[in-house]
């Protein structure tokens, strides 16, 4: 009888991870490996613009975190986002610029102009991104590692634009506020 009550239990734990590494029937890993570390998967949801699906964006860190100062705490840490639906580069550049106007000060977006304007250009560099295509925003060794489909696109040094960056999904006016209630595991 315990056997049976064990292998249900078992059972049941596989079915809850498999669902939970299943945002908009994009399958996820629930550990992944960023610059030589193991991360594990915090969140995800989707992005949806006029009730349009966007992306499923997902958030790995070391360890779980609830709240941006958590997930800034940690390095390294990778944003993905898996495109739903086909999106120009320009409309893609134009979102992220638009989070972080949104979510930094005059001062914050002043000090790493230089960086925005490499994601820009690196961005811009995709061409059209479709559906299916996978970007991913590492922080790793001190700078944000930007990767399309898995080959390495560009890197931007510091600190500060990564947690800019990271503020488009996680700050105080998030880009979608059940998406960063999604991504911080809730």
């Amino acid at each position: 009888m315990f056997h049976k009550l064990f292998l249900a239990l078992f059972a049941l734990l596989a079915a809850a991870s498999a669902l939970a590494a299943d945002v908009g029937g994009v399958k996820l890993d629930d550990k992944i490996s960023v610059g030589g570390q193991d991360l594990v998967l915090n969140g995800a949801g989707i992005r949806t613009r006029f009730m349009l699906k966007v992306y499923v964006a997902s958030l790995y860190v070391p360890a779980k975190a609830a709240d941006l100062p958590g997930v800034l705490a940690q390095s390294p840490r990778r944003i993905q986002m898996n495109l739903l639906r086909n999106l120009s580069a320009d409309q893609l550049v134009d979102a992220l610029n638009d989070g972080l106007k949104d979510n930094n000060s005059e001062a914050e977006m002043a000090a790493v102009k230089p960086q925005a304007d490499q994601m820009t250009s690196i961005m811009k560099s995709f061409g059209e991104v479709k559906e299916g295509n996978v970007v991913t925003l590492d922080f790793v060794e001190g700078a944000t590692k930007i990767g399309f489909d898995g080959a390495a696109k560009g890197s931007i040094p510091g600190e500060a634009f990564n947690k800019a960056l990271a503020k488009v999904w996680l700050g105080d006016k998030p880009v979608q506020a059940d998406l960063k209630k999604a991504l911080l595991g809730g």
